[in-house]
This record gives structure tokens, C-alpha cells and sequence, in this order.
């Protein structure tokens, strides 16, 4: 059986699993991805904290005890790696193994351990990873990424497919509470100073930040919590940059625990929050962006992506994610690339003006339709709502994964709302909410009429023809007119402002 059908050891039926280990300053962390993809997704995620970044800064080493937590947890995950039937470990270090005196012996000892080679990442070659992984998991990127770890601040700028020069600098939270002696204030002015003159701040204006490293996700899921967002996704989470601004001079201003929530930030991360919250402010004032973009894709997912062919990186990520989710859950996969072509045909005609970006999110909603049939049918609605919001898909927004879900949604249950959540809704403008009621309801049509299975859709187009909208069922298909498709199809053409007919 090919290696792409079936795992090696471990009966996936997607590839063999590839892994990162990253040796970071504040954690150690083990990441199993499914397999080598354009949609990589992860199997198996786990971190140890062990602070290899303290005292780095005023003592020039690696702390023995960190180093000794460290070998523990590499021990551990590559025992995990070996159960997994992992076929490929890249294993990476950054800032503290970087700038410490002892840092060649602690990449060996980790070496050894992981039998593997360590990378040893350059501030620059951390910087340019970290814009792949934006890349990778932002529909054409615009703008500059930074990753705060704990050691440095690393900042490229990234345009479509290209990556800018990558710098760095010792900003990282736990430096940055060392250098200044546990003081703010003392803080303020090493950020002010070490970004003032930053040029690729100076193009930033009126573009996007792209937020990355997990100081700042946890900055904006206490954020999603004082707002009370009704998606916890991290990734494609964006923030108004004077909504931003505001808010981390909130946290720099009150003490952290008087935050609400703030028990799902961990007890080692909430030191750094307010050092985090610094460098940010100072990004945002000098840099002057139009938003702030959490991203979960970083240095690992770049590595990926820095290891698949140029044909394979053009591919859009979400209609892989999409196709994947089409071949393993749906009905007929075949139906679905039908479904799209079909909707193709219907828009096409419709006068219906749309995007490329709305044109791509139907698509995907075509290849995610019948993700859920195996749900109970009055359940199918809900379930594919819950599971597309919080799908780790990339390449998506916030209010495309929205409007993915209520178009899910509406397939199956139709134009109902009451037993919606309101927030839901508030996450797609007008327009996108119209798009996804229209597709939901020409969906129920389309599945009424081909019963999930390929070869109907092709040969029964849906038009609209003089300002009719018209249902093809000609010859054989003509029987499958009922007074059922009649009502699908009378509630689509007032929508859309037709009238329905079905020539047979």
C-alpha cells in the first residue's frame, strides 16, 4: 500500500506523520503534523515549559535547571515520535540556544537525544521561517509579521509570496524582563529605542500586523473574552489596531489578575503578558497598521511550507483543507467537485455580482456540504455549524469560517434562524450573510435532486433565463420534479428576485 494511503506504523490513512520539535526560549514544544501538506493538519500537540531563556540575557547561560527540564521533555517526545511512526523530525532551536555561551553543548546534548540534527536558526533564518508560516496560512499576506518569543522580536516583511529581509532583536518577553530589572518603565524605553528607527515599521502603515508567538495569542484570547467573542479559533482572529493599542495599554495599566479569564493564561505566561503588551504598543505606534492578525502558523508551519515544491505552495490552502474534508466525510467526493461546477453555472447566470474571495469561500462550502450526513437529521444543521467554526483550517478568516458555517447550515436546515446564535451572524457583513443564505438554498435543491450521489448535477442545470429561474429535469430526470423541489426552489428564487420554473 502506498506510504501516501497508509502510515507506516501508525494505520493513518493520509501519509506518514512528520514532526517539529521547537527548542524555544520560553517552552519546548512537539507539534505531529498528519502529513507533509499544503494544509498540514496536527495529529498530536504538546509543549513543556522550561524557560531556557532566563537569565540568558544577564548571565550570558543557559540556566542548569532549564536546561535539565529541556533533555527531559526532548527524551519524552522522541519516544512519542517513535510510537507515532514519525517518518520525518525536524527539530529547531532559536533565541536562548543561540545567544548563550553554552548553547553548543546544549545543542548537542540535543542532538543526541532527538538523533537527529539540530537547526540552529539565525535571527534572520527565524524571521523568514516565521513569514512562511504567514504565508502559508494567510490568503495573500500583506503587511509585517513579528514573533515575540522569549528571547527576541523577530520582524520581516511579507507581500503575497514574497519575504523581505528578516531582523531581529533581544525583545523577547523574558529578555526583556531582565534587561529591565522587572521594570515597565525601564522597558518602555528598551523597545522605544531598539524599534524607533525600524524601517520595515515605516511600510507597515495602513497594512496588516501579523501577530505571531504565544505571548501575543494569549494577549488576544483575553481580548476574545473581555469582548465575549463567540469563536475561541485563534487563527485569522483580527483586531482593529486602535482597538489593539487601547487594549494593551490595559495591560500594562492594571494588574493581570484582575483581568476576567484570565485562568486560561497560563501561571509562567502571565508575567511576560505586560512586556508582550510593550513591545506591541510601540509596533503599533510607530508602525501605524490598519489591524492586528493572531496567527497560529509560525516558524514550524514555515518549515513545512519551505519543504514542498513551488507548484505545491501556489495551491489555496483552504480548498485543500476543503478537498480533504470532502474525500473523508462526505457521501460521494465526487458529488461535491459536481456541487461546485453546478453553483458555478447558477452564479454565472444569476447576475449575482461576486468576488474572487467570495467565489473561493463557495467553493469550499460546496466541498464541506455533506461533511455531517452521517448526524441525525434534525442535528446535521448544528454539527456542521460547531465543526467548520472551530476547524482548523488556514487560509480563512473569521467571517469566512462564519460564512462557511451558516451556508452549512442553511443546506440543511434551511432558512432558519431561531436557533441561531446571534453572535454568529454578527461575524459576516450583510452580503456575505445574503451569499450565504442564497447558497445554502440552491444547496437544498441541488441535494434534493441528485440524493448526494455524482452524474445528476452535470446533466440537470439550474439557470437563471429571462429573468426566470429555471431547474432543468429533462428525459430520465424528468420524474424527480415533485412539489417538494417546487418549494426548494420557489424559496431560492426569492432570494434572488425570480420566478421559478423546472422544465421537464
Amino acid at each position: 500500500m502506498s506510504d501516501m494511503v497508509r502510515g507506516a506504523s501508525n494505520g493513518l490513512v493520509s501519509g506518514t506523520p512528520v514532526a517539529v520539535i521547537d527548542i524555544g526560549s520560553n517552552s519546548v514544544r512537539l507539534v505531529v503534523y498528519e502529513r507533509l501538506s499544503r494544509s498540514p493538519t496536527p495529529i498530536f500537540n504538546e509543549k513543556a515549559s522550561c524557560a531556557l531563556g532566563r537569565e540568558v540575557a544577564t548571565t550570558g547561560r543557559l540556566n542548569a535547571d532549564a536546561v535539565a527540564k529541556a533533555l527531559t521533555a526532548l527524551r519524552r517526545f522522541r519516544v512519542l515520535c517513535d510510537r507515532m511512526g514519525v517518518g520525518t523530525l525536524r527539530v529547531i532551536a532559536t533565541a536562548a540556544a543561540r545567544d548563550a555561551e553554552n548553547g553548543p553543548d546544549f545543542v548537542a546534548a540535543c542532538t543526541e537525544i532527538c538523533r537527529t540534527e539540530v537547526e540552529l536558526l539565525s535571527g534572520k533564518r527565524e524571521a523568514q521561517l516565521s513569514a512562511m508560516g504567514i504565508i502559508s496560512g494567510v490568503h495573500h499576506a500583506n503587511g509585517v509579521v513579528g514573533d515575540l518569543g522569549g528571547g527576541s522580536l523577530e520582524l520581516a516583511d511579507v507581500h503575497g509570496q514574497h519575504i523581505g529581509s528578516g531582523v531581529t532583536f533581544q525583545l523577547g518577553g523574558l529578555a526583556l524582563q531582565e534587561r529591565s530589572e522587572n521594570s515597565l518603565k525601564k522597558a518602555d524605553k528598551i523597545v522605544k529605542d531598539a524599534l524607533a528607527k525600524e524601517t520595515r515599521l515605516e511600510h507597515l502603515k495602513g497594512r496588516t500586523f501579523y501577530a505571531v508567538g504565544g505571548t501575543w495569542r494569549a494577549v488576544a484570547r483575553l481580548h476574545m473574552f473581555q469582548r465575549g467573542y463567540p469563536l475561541h479559533v485563534m487563527h485569522g482572529y483580527v483586531i482593529p489596531a486602535k482597538e489593539a493599542l487601547e487594549f494593551v495599554r490595559l495591560l500594562r495599566r492594571v494588574p493581570i489578575d484582575t483581568l476576567s479569564r484570565i485562568e486560561t493564561v497560563s501561571d509562567v505566561r502571565r508575567p511576560l503578558l505586560a512586556y508582550g503588551a510593550v513591545v506591541l504598543e510601540h509596533i503599533l505606534r510607530i508602525g501605524k497598521p490598519s489591524n492586528v492578525y493572531i496567527s497560529a502558523q509560525g516558524v514550524r508551519e514555515g518549515l513545512l511550507f519551505e519543504a514542498l515544491d513551488a507548484a505545491e505552495r501556489k495551491i489555496d490552502p483552504l480548498i485543500a483543507a476543503s478537498a480533504e474534508v470532502n474525500t473523508l466525510r462526505s457521501r460521494s467526493p465526487l458529488h461535491g467537485e459536481e456541487l461546485i461546477a453546478w453553483t458555478d453555472r447558477f452564479m454565472a447566470s444569476s447576475g449575482i455580482e461576486e468576488s474572487h474571495e467570495e467565489k473561493r469561500l463557495r467553493h469550499s462550502a460546496c466541498l464541506l456540504a455533506d461533511m455531517s450526513w452521517r448526524a441525525h437529521p434534525d442535528y446535521r444543521g448544528e454539527q456542521s455549524l460547531n465543526l467548520i467554526a472551530n476547524a482548523s483550517f488556514i487560509g480563512l478568516d473569521h467571517p469566512g469560517r462564519a460564512f462557511l458555517a451558516l451556508a452549512i447550515y442553511y443546506r440543511h436546515m434551511g432558512l432558519v434562524d431561531e436557533d441561531l446564535s446571534p453572535r454568529i451572524r454578527e461575524l459576516v457583513s450583510t452580503r456575505l450573510l445574503d451569499r450565504a443564505r442564497i447558497l445554502g438554498a440552491a444547496m437544498r435543491v441541488g441535494y434534493i435532486i441528485s440524493a448526494a450521489m455524482p452524474g445528476t448535477l452535470p446533466i440537470a442545470p439550474m439557470t437563471v433565463d429571462k429573468g426566470r429561474l429555471v431547474l432543468h429535469l429533462e428525459g430520465e430526470l424528468a420524474p424527480l420534479g415533485s412539489e417538494r423541489i417546487i418549494s426548494r426552489l420557489r424559496t431560492l428564487a426569492r432570494l434572488i428576485g425570480r420566478e421559478p420554473v423546472v422544465v421537464t
